[in-house]
């Protein structure tokens, strides 16, 4: 039986209309500071100094991305600066695809906790459907991440770990998790923008009660540049980063934009208090060819 913790109260410096309520009843910042490919410490801090200052509550890292430590330490130097506490962020990790497996993906987790330096984690993701070392096709790629996921149920139990979820995951593989699962996951993150729209992945998560949350919502850069963008954006009188980040957030898409640029991080927070007009959504909509500027897992065994 899925364990379902009581519902937190909203903390004070999280507006409503900015977070979302996953299933566990617990809710959760729509805006996240994504963090991949920031390694250099000061980097890092000085990301994270212009995001806590610009309102953002949810910090997106990953074991991979190699910077569990720096974040942890520049959270303990920040957060008292603007009178916050652990429990006013909401932190991610993820599992690495080296680390799949029972007894790994627990170690590995554990290892995410002491690197960050804290006690629990809001959030806690298998990052990919394969195994590291595995080829795609391997069938033993849906075992490892059963026994993976059974950790991760372990750790949820035992109040390690607020929620957990999945990146990088199909329809398919959705499904397979739903069947064998005994805590469903509450959030899945994959690339999402107007030309990845993954219609059918959203419309099945939201009938089965998980969150979509975007990564590369800029497509990687290239995708600001794309005339119909541009287009929008001058006549909402916002940056085309803006735009096509408010067009994830008013379909109830989470979002975890990455830049080391404290501008930048003080630019993409300004999503609220305007909206797109449902021709300019659909406008964008138009883009969708199904191009990915990442990883395509639909051939994960």
């Amino acid at each position: 039986m899925q364990n379902q913790p009581a519902v937190r109260e909203l903390p004070g410096s999280w507006p409503p209309e900015r977070t979302t309520w996953l299933n566990t009843g617990a809710p959760m910042p729509l805006l996240g500071l994504g963090t991949f490919r920031l390694q250099d410490r000061e980097a890092v801090r000085l990301s994270l100094k212009a995001a806590l200052e610009n309102g953002y509550r949810l910090v997106d890292t990953a074991a991979v991305y190699g910077n569990e430590a720096a974040i942890g330490d520049a959270l303990r130097e920040l957060l008292p600066r603007y009178g916050l506490s652990r429990k006013d962020i909401f932190l991610t990790s993820k599992l690495s695809p080296r680390d799949h497996g029972e007894g790994p993906a627990e170690a590995a987790c554990l290892r995410s906790l002491r690197e960050l330096g804290c006690d629990y984690l809001d959030l806690y993701l298998i990052h990919w459907p394969g195994t590291q070392g595995r080829p795609q096709e391997d069938k033993g790629n849906r075992e490892h991440r059963q026994l993976s996921w059974r950790a991760l149920e372990r750790l949820h139990e035992a109040g390690k770990l607020r929620a957990i979820g999945v990146s990088n995951y199909t329809v398919k593989h959705l499904q397979e998790l739903l069947v064998s699962c005994l805590v469903p996951p509450a959030v899945l993150q994959v690339e999402f923008h107007p030309e990845l729209a993954q219609s059918e992945l959203l419309d099945f998560c939201r009938q089965k009660g998980i969150h979509l949350q975007a990564y590369s919502s800029l497509g990687t850069g290239p995708l600001v540049r794309q005339p119909e963008v541009v287009k929008v954006a001058e006549r909402q009188g916002r940056t085309p980063a803006q735009v096509l980040l408010r067009w994830a957030v008013q379909q109830g898409v989470s979002v975890i934009p990455k830049s080391a640029s404290p501008t930048r991080v003080a630019e993409n927070s300004q999503l609220w208090n305007w909206d797109l007009a449902q021709t300019e959504m659909e406008e964008l909509r138009a883009l969708d060819c199904g191009k990915r500027y990442c990883w395509d897992p639909s051939g994960v065994a």
